[in-house]
Formats: C-alpha cells, structure tokens, sequence
C-alpha cells in the first residue's frame, strides 16, 4: 500500500502541475476549451488524491489525519474540493488558474514531511478525530478558497479596462458575495472544530480549553473571521476592506498550521 500511495501521490502532484499549466495557458491566450481541460484534470487529480488518502488509511489502519504529512495531504485535498465546487458552482475558471498554484504549495509542503506511519499517541485513539480533523479540513479549504477570491478581487479593480477579466471573473458585487460564501462555509466548520476539539480535549486531558498555542490560534483565527463576518452584516462592509481580511485570515490559518508547530511546539504538535 505504502507503494501504492507513493506512486499515487506523485502521479496526483504532476496532475495538479499540469491543470494548473493550463489554466495559466488559458488566461495567456484566452481560449476557454483549455480552462475546461484543467478543471477535468485538476477533477482526475482529486480523485486520485482521494486514493492516496485511502491508501494511507489501509497501510496505517487509521484515518490518515494524524501528523504533519498526512494533514497537509488532507488540507491540500479539502482546498482542490472546494475551489471545484466553486469554479462549477459559478462557472468561474479564473478561480482555478489561482487556487492551483495554493494547492501545489500545500501538496509540495506534504511532500517535505517525513512519510513513517507510526503507532498513535493514547490522546490520539479516539472517534472524535474523524470529526475533529475532517471539519478543520473543509474549514481550511474554505478559508483558502475565500483567500484566492480575496487576491482575484483586488487585481479585478485594476483589471477593469480588460476584456478578457471583465466576461471571465464576476463584477466586483458578486465576487464579493462569493467570496462572503467561502468565508461563512469556513467559520461554520471551524467551530465545528473547535467545538469537536474542545470536547475530546476534556476526555483526553481533563480539560475543555487550556490556551495551547495552537488553541490560542485557532481562536484567533475564528475571532478575524467572526470580526469580518460581523462588519458585513452589521455595517454593511463590502468590496475592497473585506477582500484584504480574507487574504490576513487566511494567514492566520496558515501560520495556526505551519507556524504553531515550527515556533510554538504544544500538546499539538504531532499536527
């Protein structure tokens, strides 16, 4: 299986690499047909990416959601399955040509770590992790898509004399509002996490929250999409401002991932 996965696992890598070589292909020379073959390929990579998952599942008798590797294999995976929701949800290919290039640095970010299946920690052996991991997954994935539409945003208001950004990307209005949408999917399954998490926490610890720096982070995370969310409803906060909290709350995931484990080892760190 351990072959069987690595194999899969390069073969999913060179499939992202080329759907993203198309969707740059198709904005160089504005040819539609070649942003509809990236997205099937980019498809073809997630489901084969799907199988990389599976086989890490078989070979360590485990969900694989329990170290470094295996989350950002998973983290790469719940991004490439929404940003295809999305870019078919809205008919929206720019959205791909972007969202690529974030996928391929996660995916490369998984294939620097080390690969060892080992035994898990007793904190480690329960039911809650499926739940736990797998909503910070969808949660992630959100935040990354709301990420990209956040940067496509503030390039659509110095593109707007284009022809091409004007009848393939949205008007400033609904790109904002899809943009709102990511970021809602995002918070709503980043509670879930942290509801999930708060939960095995007291039966694994013997407490609900005990400010480990990746608990801290993940609070502060959810309080600057909580912030951005409560501007826009409240104030009615629209267009750029929003776009640019979107790019700093995805950040804040980033480093809440990567950051927290390489600077502020925790009860956390094995992920």
């Amino acid at each position: 299986m351990i072959k069987a996965e690595n194999t899969l696992f390069t073969i999913t890598v060179l499939l992202y690499v080329a759907a993203m070589v198309l969707y740059f292909l198709f904005i160089a020379t504005k040819k539609d047909k070649l942003a509809k073959a990236a997205a099937v390929i980019q498809l073809l990579g997630l489901l084969l990416h799907t199988a990389v998952l599976v086989c890490r599942g078989i070979a360590a008798g485990r969900l694989p959601l329990t170290n470094q590797y295996e989350f950002a294999t998973s983290f790469a995976w719940g991004l490439s399955l929404v940003s295809l929701i999305f870019l078919w949800r809205f008919k929206f290919p720019v959205l791909g040509a972007f969202a690529a290039p974030v996928i391929i640095l996660i995916i490369g970010y998984a294939a620097l770590q080390s690969r060892e299946i080992r035994e898990l920690m007793p904190s480690l052996r329960s039911s809650w992790l499926g739940i736990h991991v797998s909503t910070a997954i969808i949660a992630y994935g959100s935040f990354g898509v709301s990420f990209v539409l956040g940067i496509i945003f503030l390039l659509r208001e110095k593109m707007q004399h284009s022809a091409f950004w004007n009848s393939h990307v949205p008007e400033r209005d609904k790109l904002d509002l899809i943009g709102y949408r990511s970021v809602c999917l995002g918070l709503l399954f980043l509670s879930f996490t942290m509801i999930t998490g708060a939960i095995w926490a007291e039966q694994a610890w013997g407490s609900y929250w005990s400010w480990d720096p990746k608990e801290t982070w993940s609070l502060i995370t959810w309080l600057v999409y909580a912030v951005y969310l409560h501007l826009r409803i409240r104030r009615g906060w629209k267009g750029r401002a929003p776009a640019i909290f979107a790019v700093i709350g995805f950040i804040c995931v980033i480093f809440t991932y990567i950051g927290v484990n390489t600077f502020l080892p925790g009860m956390h760190s094995y992920a």
